[in-house]
């Protein structure tokens, strides 16, 4: 991956934005706002750029918003940090992707769009998750998406599911020869959303072995039937607060995050299926 050499201020007219960029859908929403915050107290982090293919020119790799709103508001220049040299496409999105997951949370179709397009383009999970360093079970979830069936794409990318739900709906919704039923699928995918993943796959079995159970059957066994056990762990300060701040992000309690820590660790090592 390239490497940032220099900080520096970028006149606006010297600026393209890259065809990395992983905010393709809206860029220009929110620009307002974001300007009004700029205005009020200034750039919070640099744009990064390289040398564009135009001699002279700067191309964005991330902060295409950013630099839309310093255009708003008729600034000349913009703070950007400057990587040791051209980055191919492919490199500009894994930039993009993963600055915006620090800094700003992804919508479900722009992180879905930006996994798949490096995956198609790496072709490797491992290698998609070494660029970015998002969790490779969240990867091979969004590497399956463009198999789900139209209804459960629309409820993932409308972020009303996410995708490791959709992806065991459809599992769960499918005869003996694999054709999902797409109103069962949907069904399922909201009552799966608030499960945990032990649950999910609970779904999963019982869907399989008696297709015929009714569905109120299945979540309410998925819900309580499912052997749990506690486990205790000594953290760090530090640690402790990064698992309050991801259980408040994803509306879950504290060790609702943390077990969804370790079995996401888990899975990526090849332990858990």
């Amino acid at each position: 991956m390239a490497k940032i050499v220099a900080y520096r201020d970028v006149e606006l007219d010297d600026l393209v934005i890259g065809r990395g960029q992983v905010r393709t859908s809206s860029p220009g929403k929110g620009i307002e706002e974001l300007a009004q915050s700029i205005s009020v107290q200034g750039l919070l982090q640099p744009i990064v750029v390289c040398e564009a293919r135009t001699p002279g020119k700067w191309e964005i790799l991330t902060g295409q918003r950013r630099f839309l709103a310093h255009k708003m508001l008729r600034k000349e220049k913009i703070a950007a940090a400057v990587l040791d040299g051209r980055v191919d496409e492919r490199e500009a999105k894994a930039i993009s992707i993963t600055e915006n997951l620090v800094r700003r949370r992804l919508s479900g179709k722009e992180l879905k769009d930006g996994i798949l397009y490096l995956y198609n383009i790496y072709g490797s999970i491992n290698d998609v998750w070494e660029a970015t360093g998002i969790p490779r079970d969240q990867i091979r979830d969004y590497v399956k998406y463009p198999r789900l069936v139209p209804e459960l794409k629309e409820l993932v990318d409308d972020g009303v599911v996410n995708i490791n739900a959709a992806v065991k709906a459809q599992d769960a919704s499918e005869d003996d020869a694999g054709a999902p039923d797409a109103d069962v699928a949907v069904r399922l995918a909201k009552e799966m959303e608030p499960m945990s993943g032990p649950q999910r796959k609970n779904v999963v079995a019982q869907r399989r072995e008696d297709p015929d159970k009714p569905i109120e059957d299945v979540i309410e066994t998925a819900k309580t039937g499912a052997r749990v056990y506690q486990v205790v762990a000594t953290v760090t300060h530090d640690t402790h607060r990064a698992i309050q701040a991801l259980a408040t992000d994803e509306k879950v309690t504290q060790d609702e995050a943390a077990a969804g820590l370790i079995e996401e660790a888990l899975t990526g090592r090849g332990l858990l299926d």
